[in-house]
């Protein structure tokens, strides 16, 4: 076991983790600010990026370069620092650190070196996306960015197709009509948000089924987006009474794929995947 007091007298420099807007340069707050301007460097996703927020609070800390490509390499040169006593902020491009973003790596070597971590709240896009979606904010599980690959994607979304919380997803503009409908074949036709842009002078929430989002993302869309599915309804009770072809036909029937809806029955009769294909498919045995 391993505790850690965040304030107070330490022998390394202190690792903060910085939130920045996801947009609206009015949700930093007074204490990331003076984070930001009292620490001895700041490790940045993009040097280039974070200047420009540092050049709007005219902050003069020094920055230093810490995205995915350098982790590895740049750790160590962190980890020496905090060890000479030196305090590091750790920002990312938009939002909190190591939430789709770097920073987890340096978080876990730093408490592995006992260097004390300390998170300042502040922007989120999916919590703050969750709160105007209508969907139920609790519970809630954020997966983040899908996979790219569609069969890969698919089998991710197959794992939370009986998740009762919540799901909430990022996505990229020319991503997003293809992922609505790959979720809804794993899910069917759920109830769902998007919100685009958020804190923006665009932004923009389009609530509706599955289906009806598909058609808004057939446009150009631009800017990032968070993806909100409702959970899946509790399990309901099986009529062992109803033949389990019949069984999948009303599955298919919401906009479930035949494959999906096999393995649902399936695991609400307790049955192998195989019967329920045979059953369905009326081979003979």
């Amino acid at each position: 076991m391993e505790q850690q007091r965040s304030f107070g007298s330490h022998t390394t420099g202190t690792l903060y983790l910085v939130p920045t807007p996801i947009g609206n340069l009015g949700d930093m707050t007074i204490r990331a600010i003076e984070i930001l301007k009292t620490v001895d460097l700041i490790a940045a996703e993009d040097t280039r990026h974070t200047q420009m927020l540092l050049n709007h609070f005219e902050i003069k800390t020094k920055t230093i370069s810490f995205h995915e490509h350098n982790t590895q390499m740049r750790i160590p040169e962190l980890l020496a620092k905090l060890a000479n006593g030196e305090t590091i902020a750790q920002v990312s491009d938009a939002g909190m650190p190591s939430i789709s973003d770097p920073g987890k790596e340096l978080v876990r070597a730093a408490i592995d070196a006992g260097v004390p971590v300390v998170p300042l709240p502040g922007a989120n896009a999916a919590t703050t996306a969750l709160i105007a979606s209508g969907l139920p904010p609790q519970p809630f599980l954020f997966y983040g960015f899908l996979p790219r690959k569609a069969g890969e994607k698919n089998r991710e979304l197959e794992k939370l197709a009986h998740e009762s919380a919540t799901l909430l997803f990022y996505e990229s503009p020319h991503r997003v009509g293809k992922t609505l409908a790959a979720m809804q074949t794993a899910f069917g036709d759920r109830q769902a948000a998007l919100a685009r842009e958020l804190t923006k002078k665009f932004e923009t929430f389009i609530r509706g089924s599955l289906s009806a989002l598909q058609t808004y993302a057939a446009g150009d869309l631009k800017g990032e987006f968070v993806i909100m599915v409702e959970g899946a309804a509790d399990k309901p009770a099986v009529d062992v009474t109803v033949p389990l072809k019949m069984q999948v036909e009303a599955i298919v029937a919401t906009g479930a794929k035949p494959n999906a809806a096999i393995k649902l029955v399936a695991k609400q009769n307790g049955l192998a995947k195989q019967v329920v294909y045979d059953a369905y498919h009326e081979l003979e045995k």
